[in-house]
Protein backbone atom coordinates (compact mmCIF):
# COMPACT_ATOMS: atom_id res chain seq x y z
CA UNK A 1 0.00 0.00 0.00
CA UNK A 2 1.08 3.60 -0.46
CA UNK A 3 2.20 6.22 2.03
CA UNK A 4 0.03 9.67 2.31
CA UNK A 5 2.02 10.65 -0.20
CA UNK A 6 0.74 10.56 -4.43
CA UNK A 7 3.19 9.35 -6.34
CA UNK A 8 6.22 11.36 -7.98
CA UNK A 9 7.22 11.78 -12.10
CA UNK A 10 9.94 9.21 -11.48
CA UNK A 11 7.47 6.77 -10.92
CA UNK A 12 6.43 6.51 -14.03
CA UNK A 13 10.06 6.01 -15.72
CA UNK A 14 10.66 3.32 -18.57
CA UNK A 15 10.72 0.64 -16.38
CA UNK A 16 7.31 1.17 -15.31
CA UNK A 17 5.63 1.46 -18.90
CA UNK A 18 8.08 -1.44 -19.80
CA UNK A 19 5.95 -3.48 -17.03
CA UNK A 20 2.60 -2.24 -17.49
CA UNK A 21 2.13 -1.26 -21.30
CA UNK A 22 4.44 -2.93 -23.41
CA UNK A 23 5.48 -6.27 -22.42
CA UNK A 24 2.76 -9.01 -23.43
CA UNK A 25 2.88 -10.93 -20.05
CA UNK A 26 2.93 -8.34 -18.21
CA UNK A 27 0.71 -5.31 -19.73
CA UNK A 28 -2.67 -3.88 -18.01
CA UNK A 29 -3.54 -1.78 -21.48
CA UNK A 30 -5.16 -3.59 -24.31
CA UNK A 31 -5.41 -1.68 -27.44
CA UNK A 32 -8.95 -3.10 -28.53
CA UNK A 33 -10.53 -2.70 -25.16
CA UNK A 34 -9.16 0.77 -25.44
CA UNK A 35 -10.56 1.34 -28.75
CA UNK A 36 -14.16 -0.47 -27.89
CA UNK A 37 -14.01 2.09 -24.60
CA UNK A 38 -13.16 5.05 -26.88
CA UNK A 39 -16.04 4.22 -29.38
CA UNK A 40 -18.35 4.17 -26.57
CA UNK A 41 -17.39 7.24 -25.14
CA UNK A 42 -17.11 9.45 -28.52
CA UNK A 43 -20.41 7.94 -29.84
CA UNK A 44 -22.26 8.75 -26.82
CA UNK A 45 -21.74 11.88 -26.49
CA UNK A 46 -22.57 12.38 -30.46
CA UNK A 47 -25.80 10.62 -29.55
CA UNK A 48 -26.01 13.55 -27.06
CA UNK A 49 -25.48 15.92 -28.83
CA UNK A 50 -22.75 16.83 -26.85
CA UNK A 51 -20.14 19.41 -29.02
CA UNK A 52 -16.37 17.91 -29.36
CA UNK A 53 -14.05 20.61 -30.53
CA UNK A 54 -10.79 21.16 -27.55
CA UNK A 55 -9.72 17.59 -25.97
CA UNK A 56 -7.56 17.17 -23.24
CA UNK A 57 -6.41 13.86 -22.14
CA UNK A 58 -4.60 14.32 -18.98
CA UNK A 59 -2.58 11.60 -17.90
CA UNK A 60 -2.64 10.40 -22.25
CA UNK A 61 0.40 7.98 -21.19
CA UNK A 62 1.70 6.39 -24.82
CA UNK A 63 -1.64 8.26 -26.86
CA UNK A 64 -3.68 5.81 -27.04
CA UNK A 65 -7.32 8.13 -27.29
CA UNK A 66 -5.05 10.58 -29.94
CA UNK A 67 -6.16 8.31 -32.75
CA UNK A 68 -9.85 7.15 -31.56
CA UNK A 69 -10.60 10.81 -31.03
CA UNK A 70 -9.52 12.02 -34.83
CA UNK A 71 -11.34 9.29 -35.90
CA UNK A 72 -14.84 10.11 -34.08
CA UNK A 73 -14.28 13.72 -34.25
CA UNK A 74 -12.28 15.10 -37.23
CA UNK A 75 -12.12 18.44 -36.67
CA UNK A 76 -11.14 18.52 -32.67
CA UNK A 77 -7.93 19.35 -31.61
CA UNK A 78 -6.10 16.47 -29.05
CA UNK A 79 -3.91 17.89 -26.49
CA UNK A 80 -1.72 15.47 -24.31
CA UNK A 81 -0.65 15.97 -20.87
CA UNK A 82 1.53 13.62 -19.34
CA UNK A 83 3.48 14.02 -15.38
CA UNK A 84 6.27 11.00 -16.85
CA UNK A 85 9.20 12.98 -18.03
CA UNK A 86 9.71 9.83 -19.74
CA UNK A 87 6.89 9.66 -21.75
CA UNK A 88 6.98 13.73 -22.51
CA UNK A 89 10.13 12.98 -24.43
CA UNK A 90 9.44 10.40 -25.88
CA UNK A 91 6.30 11.73 -27.33
CA UNK A 92 5.94 15.64 -26.90
CA UNK A 93 3.61 15.50 -24.40
CA UNK A 94 3.06 18.77 -22.13
CA UNK A 95 4.21 17.65 -19.09
CA UNK A 96 2.05 18.50 -16.39
CA UNK A 97 -0.49 17.05 -13.33
CA UNK A 98 -4.20 16.96 -13.14
CA UNK A 99 -4.27 18.32 -9.16
CA UNK A 100 -2.75 22.00 -10.90
CA UNK A 101 -3.05 21.70 -14.72
CA UNK A 102 -3.91 24.98 -16.03
CA UNK A 103 -5.46 25.97 -19.65
CA UNK A 104 -5.98 29.24 -20.84
CA UNK A 105 -9.36 28.03 -21.78
CA UNK A 106 -11.52 25.21 -20.77
CA UNK A 107 -12.23 21.72 -22.60
CA UNK A 108 -15.11 20.47 -24.71
CA UNK A 109 -14.08 16.54 -23.60
CA UNK A 110 -11.28 15.77 -20.78
CA UNK A 111 -10.01 12.66 -20.71
CA UNK A 112 -8.44 11.25 -17.25
CA UNK A 113 -8.23 7.36 -17.49
CA UNK A 114 -6.00 5.39 -14.54
CA UNK A 115 -4.25 8.63 -13.30
CA UNK A 116 -6.53 9.42 -10.01
CA UNK A 117 -5.86 6.46 -7.96
CA UNK A 118 -2.00 7.39 -7.99
CA UNK A 119 -3.07 10.64 -6.03
CA UNK A 120 -2.81 10.59 -1.60
CA UNK A 121 -6.23 11.89 -0.70
CA UNK A 122 -5.66 15.77 -0.61
CA UNK A 123 -4.47 15.82 -3.98
CA UNK A 124 -6.97 13.63 -5.62
CA UNK A 125 -9.70 16.78 -3.68
CA UNK A 126 -7.68 18.82 -5.72
CA UNK A 127 -7.78 17.01 -8.93
CA UNK A 128 -11.34 16.77 -8.77
CA UNK A 129 -12.01 20.42 -8.66
CA UNK A 130 -9.31 21.25 -11.27
CA UNK A 131 -11.06 18.55 -13.76
CA UNK A 132 -14.43 20.65 -12.88
CA UNK A 133 -12.02 24.02 -13.97
CA UNK A 134 -10.74 22.24 -17.05
CA UNK A 135 -14.04 21.57 -18.74
CA UNK A 136 -16.94 23.03 -19.94
CA UNK A 137 -18.41 19.86 -21.58
CA UNK A 138 -17.72 16.34 -21.26
CA UNK A 139 -15.80 14.30 -18.83
CA UNK A 140 -13.95 10.69 -19.22
CA UNK A 141 -12.82 9.19 -15.65
CA UNK A 142 -11.63 5.42 -14.86
CA UNK A 143 -10.53 4.83 -11.70
CA UNK A 144 -11.05 1.51 -9.65
CA UNK A 145 -11.86 2.34 -6.02
CA UNK A 146 -11.62 0.57 -2.29
CA UNK A 147 -15.11 -1.23 -3.55
CA UNK A 148 -13.86 -2.51 -6.65
CA UNK A 149 -11.16 -4.61 -4.79
CA UNK A 150 -13.62 -5.92 -1.90
CA UNK A 151 -15.79 -7.50 -4.64
CA UNK A 152 -12.73 -8.81 -6.24
CA UNK A 153 -12.74 -7.48 -9.46
CA UNK A 154 -9.44 -6.00 -10.12
CA UNK A 155 -6.48 -8.38 -10.91
CA UNK A 156 -4.17 -7.52 -8.21
CA UNK A 157 -1.43 -9.36 -10.01
CA UNK A 158 -1.58 -7.12 -12.77
CA UNK A 159 -2.41 -4.08 -11.01
CA UNK A 160 0.33 -1.29 -9.44
CA UNK A 161 -0.02 -2.21 -5.88
CA UNK A 162 1.38 1.44 -4.78
CA UNK A 163 -2.19 2.96 -5.81
CA UNK A 164 -4.49 4.30 -2.93
CA UNK A 165 -7.48 2.76 -2.75
CA UNK A 166 -10.09 5.43 -2.44
CA UNK A 167 -13.56 4.87 -1.70
CA UNK A 168 -16.04 5.79 -4.79
CA UNK A 169 -17.82 7.98 -2.50
CA UNK A 170 -14.78 10.27 -3.10
CA UNK A 171 -14.87 10.44 -6.31
CA UNK A 172 -18.39 11.23 -6.67
CA UNK A 173 -18.80 13.45 -3.65
CA UNK A 174 -16.18 15.52 -5.92
CA UNK A 175 -16.51 15.53 -9.40
CA UNK A 176 -20.46 16.21 -8.45
CA UNK A 177 -20.13 19.83 -7.45
CA UNK A 178 -19.04 20.42 -11.44
CA UNK A 179 -20.75 17.67 -13.35
CA UNK A 180 -23.68 15.40 -13.50
CA UNK A 181 -22.74 11.95 -13.45
CA UNK A 182 -24.41 10.29 -16.73
CA UNK A 183 -22.97 6.55 -16.31
CA UNK A 184 -20.34 4.63 -18.10
CA UNK A 185 -17.34 6.48 -16.69
CA UNK A 186 -19.33 9.68 -18.43
CA UNK A 187 -19.60 12.58 -16.58
CA UNK A 188 -21.28 15.93 -18.13
CA UNK A 189 -20.44 19.64 -16.51
CA UNK A 190 -22.98 21.26 -14.82
CA UNK A 191 -22.42 24.59 -16.92
CA UNK A 192 -23.04 22.32 -20.18
CA UNK A 193 -26.81 23.08 -21.57
CA UNK A 194 -26.86 19.96 -23.99
CA UNK A 195 -30.65 19.46 -23.77
CA UNK A 196 -30.13 15.85 -21.89
CA UNK A 197 -33.31 14.10 -20.58
CA UNK A 198 -33.78 13.66 -16.39
CA UNK A 199 -33.61 9.87 -17.40
CA UNK A 200 -30.39 10.28 -18.77
CA UNK A 201 -28.62 11.84 -15.76
CA UNK A 202 -27.77 9.12 -12.95
CA UNK A 203 -29.94 9.94 -10.18
CA UNK A 204 -28.74 12.65 -7.80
Amino acid sequence: MPGMHSATPATFDEAYYQRYYFDKKTKVVDPAHVESLGTFVCSYLQYLRVPVHRVLDVGCGIGLWRDIIARHFPGASFHGVEFSEYLCERYGWEQGSVVDYRARQPFDLVICQGVLPYLSPTDLRHALDNLGRLSQGALYVEAVTREDYARDVVDENLTDPRIFRHRAEAYRRGLSRHFHELGGGLWLSRESDAPLFTLEYAAE
